[in-house]
C-alpha cells in the first residue's frame, strides 16, 4: 500500500470511529443487530443489480466486426462478466485500492477467461465511464424529485452539498472521458516512460496504443454504450430498494422517495470520496447528513452504513477468495505451459 493509501484510509478510519463515538457504539450497534437475518436476505437481493452492471459490461464485450475470428471464439458469456464484476467490486469494497482496483481485477478476470486483454480493457474503461455518469444522473433525479414532494428549509443545504459532491464526479468523469477520445493509456505510458526511463518501452507502447484503438472504436458503437449506460442507470435505481429494505429491518421504515433520496445521494458522496479505501467515514458522514431529511435518528442513520457494509463483507469475502483461487489456477495453468515437453 503506498503512503498516500495509509493516510487516506488513516484519515477515513479516523473519521469512521469518531462518528460511531459521537453517536455512541451501543445504541448503533442495538439498531444495527435489530436487521438480524435481514442482512443476509439484502445481500441475497443486491445480486439483482449486480447482474444488471454486468449486464452493462457484457453488452460491451460482444464485438460487432468478424475480421479477428480468435476473439469471435473467445467471447466472454454473461456469466463471465458477472464473475469480474462480482470480483471488482468485492476488490473496490474491502482492499485498500481505492476504486481503481476493481477495474483493474476485472480486466485481468476476463482475459483470463480467454478475451483479448485490449478489448478486455477497453470495455472495462468505458462502462465504467457511462456507469458513473449514470450515477450523476441518478444523484440529481434523486435530488429533484425530492424536491418535489418536499419543503424542508434545510433541503437548500443538501442540494448545495450534492452539487458539489456532483461538480466533483463530473469534472472527473468529463476529463477521463475526453483523455480517453485522445488516447489516454498511450499518454500515460508516454509519461511513465520519461519518468521511468533506462528500458525499453516500445512492447508496453504497443499494447497501449491497441488499447487506445480499442476504445475508440468501441465509442463508435453508440448502441451498445448507449445500452450499457442505460443498464447501469437501471441497476442504480435498482439499489434503492436495498435501502427500503434495510431500513425497515432495521426498524425505520421510509417510503419510496426518501429511499431513493438517501441512496442517490449517499451514492454520490460515496462516490466523490472516491479516492479514501471504501470511502469509509464519508459514507456514515453522508447518511447523517441525510438522515434529518427523511426523519431518520442518527443511530439509524449510522445503523444503515454499517448494514451496506455487512452486505458487502457477506459477498466482499467470497469474492476475494475466488479471485484468489482464480490466480492461483491461472498462474498454475502458465507454469504447466512453460514446461518443455520431452521428444
Amino acid at each position: 500500500m503506498s503512503r498516500a493509501a495509509l493516510l487516506l484510509l488513516s484519515i477515513g478510519t479516523m473519521l469512521f470511529v469518531g462518528l460511531l463515538a459521537w453517536q455512541g457504539f451501543g445504541s448503533v450497534a442495538s439498531t444495527l443487530l435489530a436487521a438480524g437475518w435481514g442482512l443476509a436476505a439484502v445481500a441475497v437481493f443486491h445480486v439483482v443489480p449486480l447482474v444488471l452492471d454486468a449486464g452493462a459490461i457484457a453488452v460491451l464485450l460482444r464485438r460487432s466486426d468478424t475480421a479477428d475470428h480468435s476473439a469471435r471464439a473467445h467471447e466472454p458469456s454473461l456469466r463471465d462478466a458477472i464473475f469480474a464484476r462480482w470480483i471488482g467490486e468485492s476488490v473496490n469494497s474491502l482492499l485498500p485500492a481505492g476504486q481503481i482496483g476493481g477495474p483493474v481485477v476485472m480486466v485481468r478476470q476476463l482475459s483470463q477467461r480467454g478475451m483479448l486483454m485490449r478489448d478486455a480493457a477497453a470495455a472495462i474503461t468505458v462502462s465504467t465511464t457511462w456507469q458513473a455518469l449514470a450515477q450523476i444522473l441518478f444523484a440529481l433525479g434523486g435530488l429533484a424529485l425530492f424536491g418535489a414532494y418536499a419543503a424542508q428549509g434545510s433541503l437548500h443545504d443538501l442540494r448545495a452539498a450534492t452539487l458539489i459532491a456532483t461538480c466533483v464526479l463530473g469534472a472527473m468523469i468529463a476529463g477521463f472521458y475526453f483523455a480517453q477520445r485522445r488516447g489516454l493509456f498511450g499518454r500515460l505510458l508516454g509519461v511513465v516512460s520519461k519518468v521511468f526511463g533506462k528500458r525499453d518501452w516500445s512492447s508496453l507502447m504497443t499494447r497501449a496504443e491497441a488499447v487506445d484503438a480499442a476504445v475508440q472504436l468501441l465509442y463508435r458503437e453508440r448502441g451498445r454504450v448507449a445500452a450499457s449506460f442505460a443498464l447501469s442507470f437501471v441497476g442504480w435505481v435498482v439499489g434503492t430498494v436495498e435501502v427500503w429494505l434495510l431500513l425497515r429491518f432495521l426498524g425505520h421504515p421510509v417510503g419510496w422517495i426518501d429511499a431513493l433520496l438517501l441512496e442517490s445521494i449517499g451514492q454520490a458522496i460515496r462516490g466523490a470520496a472516491f479516492m479514501i479505501p471504501g470511502s469509509l467515514g464519508v459514507q456514515e458522514g453522508g447518511y447523517l447528513l441525510l438522515a434529518p431529511l427523511v426523519g431518520l435518528p442518527p443511530d439509524a442513520a449510522l445503523a444503515l452504513s454499517l448494514a451496506k457494509r455487512a452486505r458487502e463483507i457477506l459477498l466482499g469475502l467470497p469474492g476475494l477468495l475466488v479471485l484468489h483461487f482464480s490466480e492461483r489456477n491461472w498462474q498454475r495453468r502458465r507454469a504447466l505451459r512453460r514446461i518443455p515437453v520431452a521428444d
